[in-house]
């Protein structure tokens, strides 16, 4: 498909669907939905790269719903499936569904960390639409709650985190559940040799939509490295909170207990800190992520897989505590700032034991990311000892690229006008993307 569609208008949406689009603010269409939507219209298969933050979910959700409409059911059947790697993934691709849809299809979200009953509920019910996470729905195949023999479309939404997550055996279940004839859409941000052996396994002569540069970050995300001991990495953030070098921050950590612990001591520091994991309830997750939208804390410590799929507005930092041991984690944790037209900025506190995870990421990248060292925290050793190693065809880059178009949508739907060149919003306004 052409890039030149300017207006959802041009996409083939029937008038219903674009009243929906216009009151969630659209204005037109980002890459992935001009590519994605009349491919996903006229029936295809698709194999779609596109990170969070691109619109993703209206470029699936608008077209299903369109197709769904178009062929009613006679039944209280399955006919959707979408598969996600999170709970709170699931919930908001399920309210993208019940807002775009003015609840004219039902639809109902599939996740662990909370009772069988309201979902079995739902099932018995009837919907159209399932989201769900593939544990859970495992979980109510086996108790006979879910009929997946009518499923018309499976939808994978961040594939490659799922396979990240070691749910690849769980898909593979799912898949033999499903009946042989379908539309099946697969959206990755990545495509590691195990997303393309499931892709070909999967997918029917599809359409191919790649809308964001393999393993690149944003342009709108400025980057930049603190050298600092690691003995001194929670001292020096608390500096640059006080010093208002960071305003609001999502803040990466390896592991649930050093989530944990970095949040109890930045709290005892002063700073209003929560961690959400997964460990975490999902009342616990949503308190969390509440509180930080709210300015009531300014600092959200996450893991990885905790801070998958959440979509913070307006996020002025991304703050690598720890550096990611895969280098292109770390493409995902920046991909949380710079989005919708506004600039975002990367931290990085780096100690020497880290530098070997510093030059991967820097190889990822094809350029070195810029280094500042903050006085009074100067470190012992230094983390590059040697220079990086670029391969064939790279070549270093600006620290950061021109800004976004004018009008940028994200999966959010809020429309931010006058190119949003705005360095450090004073705060967040943290969502659940869609």
């Amino acid at each position: 498909m052409s890039f030149s569609a300017r207006a959802f208008s041009d996409l083939g949406l029937t008038p219903d669907l674009l009243r929906a689009v216009a009151r969630q603010g659209y204005t037109e269409p980002t890459p992935v939905q001009r590519e994605a939507i009349p491919i996903v219209l006229a029936g295809r298969d698709l194999l779609a790269g596109a990170q969070t933050g691109t619109g993703k979910t209206a470029a699936f959700v608008l077209p299903i719903l369109q197709q769904l409409a178009a062929r009613p059911a006679r039944d209280r059947r399955i006919r959707v499936l979408i598969l996600t790697p999170t709970r709170e993934l699931a919930m908001q691709v399920e309210e993208s569904v019940r807002t775009y849809s003015g609840g004219s299809v039902r639809s109902t979200a599939i996740y662990g960390g909370v009772g069988f009953g309201g979902q079995s509920g739902a099932l018995r019910r009837g919907v159209e639409i399932v989201v769900a996470t593939p544990g859970r729905l495992l979980d109510h195949t086996r108790q006979g709650t879910i009929d997946l023999r009518g499923i018309e479309i499976l939808v994978l939404d961040e594939a490659d985190r799922m396979l990240d997550m070691g749910f690849i055996r769980d898909i593979r279940q799912v898949l033999a559940l499903l009946p042989d004839r379908r539309q099946n859409l697969l959206f990755s941000a990545t495509f590691s040799n195990q997303i393309r052996i499931l892709a070909e396994g999967l997918l029917d002569r599809p359409a191919s939509v790649q809308v964001t540069p393999r393993n690149t970050p944003t342009d709108l995300v400025e980057q930049v490295v603190h050298p600092v001991d690691r003995e001194r990495k929670r001292e020096l953030l608390t500096h640059l909170v006080r010093t208002r070098v960071i305003d609001q921050a999502l803040v990466f950590t390896r592991t649930k207990h050093g989530a944990n612990r970095l949040a109890e001591q930045l709290n005892r520091d002063g700073i209003a800190t929560a961690a959400i994991h997964g460990n975490k309830s999902q009342p616990q997750r949503i308190r969390a992520l509440a509180d930080f939208k709210a300015g009531r804390v300014l600092l959200l410590v996450a893991t990885e897989v905790a801070a998958r799929g959440l979509d913070i507005e307006a996020l002025p930092h991304v703050v690598n505590f720890e550096l990611p041991m895969v280098a292109s984690d770390y493409v995902h944790r920046i991909g949380r700032t710079g989005r919708a037209g506004i600039t975002g900025t990367a931290v990085s506190l780096v100690c020497v034991d880290e530098g070997p995870l510093l030059r991967d990421v820097e190889r990822l990248l094809g350029s070195p990311i810029p280094s500042e060292v903050i006085a009074g925290f100067e470190p012992n050793r230094d983390i590059r000892p040697e220079p990086i190693r670029l391969r064939s065809g790279q070549h270093a880059g600006q620290r950061r690229a021109q800004p976004a178009p004018r009008h940028d949508v994200g999966d959010r739907g809020r429309v931010r006008f006058g190119g949003g060149r705005r360095r450090r919003p004073r705060r967040a306004a943290g969502t659940f993307s869609r």
